[in-house]
């Protein structure tokens, strides 16, 4: 079976000087107040232009992100490689508006895709829809394609044409592309370009993947539709299956605009449809491909006592556990360790265009229930068996 405690899996990939550094980082994450003032004092001193970028570079950027392009990213990659952990290139520039600035965006996560073709220890591609449209456009089409104006409606479909491209590309080159999950603002629309690319390019296998987060209440009910329209039209489902990021401005939105709030009353039923999701995806695995997007032991161990059972094999493609890198090494390296598919989440992009991502992180590790409490423990635990102060 199958233990999240054995540290020295864990951490094999960390000198003592990395593990050193790790456990005074998440230190400092695990007070709100640093983190809160951080957040403040980095976007003022970016806005009054201050050279801050190279402290950024060696500290948090350097804990959870794998550089500033696919080519700085090379090392980390053969570094997660060395112990069989894949790696998924996540370009996280966001808040970009331009119709160029969205053309290159595509044209990066196609680059992505064409790097992953060169590559074995880059399993999947991934990218959000809207990191390549128009936000605005976007939320509108979400409520009603047939509300949109003339150009609204052009605008739609040069987006549409981006995530075609990518689709294509990825199609082409055979590299498996997640739709990353979004705001429930726009995800119904986001749902749908999802379907229409499943539908054009997973006759074979799953090539294009939707995201679900099961932290809304509508979501098991949602995969259960998908993959029985995937059925009866012929094609594989695709599934990242993950918790979810953004609850509490989905609370937030809802309360302002007066509609119910799509998010699960509690983490209980949250991670009881989780682990319903991936029992359900597991019994349709003929037709099916899953990675379960996790930093949740339960749920890990659950997945490889349902492959168990179902008689799937440690590394059978069609399953896969990724999670972010910089966090919970314990459950990646551990699953690698005992053979089965694993991948880290890889963000890279200029330093400035990726502090929204890297606050985020840094926030996350701060509010979630006993996640810094949980990395610096293992970090310890690491640490005294390597008998270092």
């Amino acid at each position: 079976m199958i233990s999240f405690e054995n540290t020295e899996i864990a951490f094999a990939g960390k000198s003592d000087k990395d593990l050193a550094w790790s456990h005074r980082l998440f230190k400092l994450m695990g007070k709100p107040w640093l983190v809160s003032l951080g957040k403040g004092l980095t976007n003022f001193a970016l806005a009054i232009r201050l050279p801050i970028r190279g402290i950024i570079k060696k500290t948090i950027f350097r804990q959870f992100c794998g550089g500033e392009n696919i080519q700085e990213c090379r090392t980390k990659i053969q570094e997660l490689a060395n112990y069989k952990v894949g790696t998924i290139l996540d370009y996280s520039v966001e808040g970009k508006t331009t119709e160029e600035d969205l053309d290159k965006t595509r044209d990066e996560i196609i680059a992505t895709i064409t790097e992953a073709k060169k590559n074995d220890s880059i399993p999947f591609s991934v990218f959000k829809v809207t990191g390549i449209a128009q936000t605005d456009v976007l939320r509108k089409a979400n409520k009603s394609i047939e509300n949109l104006s003339e150009s609204e409606s052009a605008n739609f479909a040069i987006a549409k044409k981006r995530v075609e491209a990518i689709c294509q590309a990825a199609f082409d080159a055979n590299v498996p592309v997640f739709i990353d999950a979004e705001d429930s603002w726009f995800q119904d629309i986001i749902d749908a370009l999802a379907t229409e690319m499943m539908e054009r390019y997973n006759s074979e296998k799953a090539i294009v993947f939707n995201t679900i987060q099961m932290y809304r209440h509508d979501r098991l009910a949602f995969l259960q539709k998908s993959m029985e329209e995937a059925l009866s039209k012929g094609y594989h489902l695709g599934i990242k299956l993950v918790r979810g990021a953004y609850m509490e401005k989905e609370r937030e939105v809802a309360q302002e605009e007066g509609y119910p709030s799509p998010i699960q009353p509690d983490k209980a039923t949250t991670d009881r449809d989780y682990d319903l999701a991936l029992e359900y995806l597991v019994k349709n695995i003929d037709k099916a491909a899953i990675c379960a997007g996790t930093h949740n032991e339960n749920s890990s161990l659950y997945l490889v006592e349902l492959m168990e059972e179902h008689g799937i094999s440690k590394d059978d493609k069609r399953v896969y556990f990724a999670q972010l890198l910089g966090m919970s090494d314990h459950i990646s390296f551990n699953l690698t360790h005992a053979g089965y598919n694993v991948a880290k989440y890889v963000p890279y992009g200029p330093v400035k265009e990726v502090i929204p991502y890297l606050m985020r992180r840094a926030q996350e590790n701060t509010s979630v229930a006993g996640q810094t409490g949980r990395e610096l423990k293992l970090i310890l635990e690491e640490k005294q068996r390597r008998k270092l102060n």
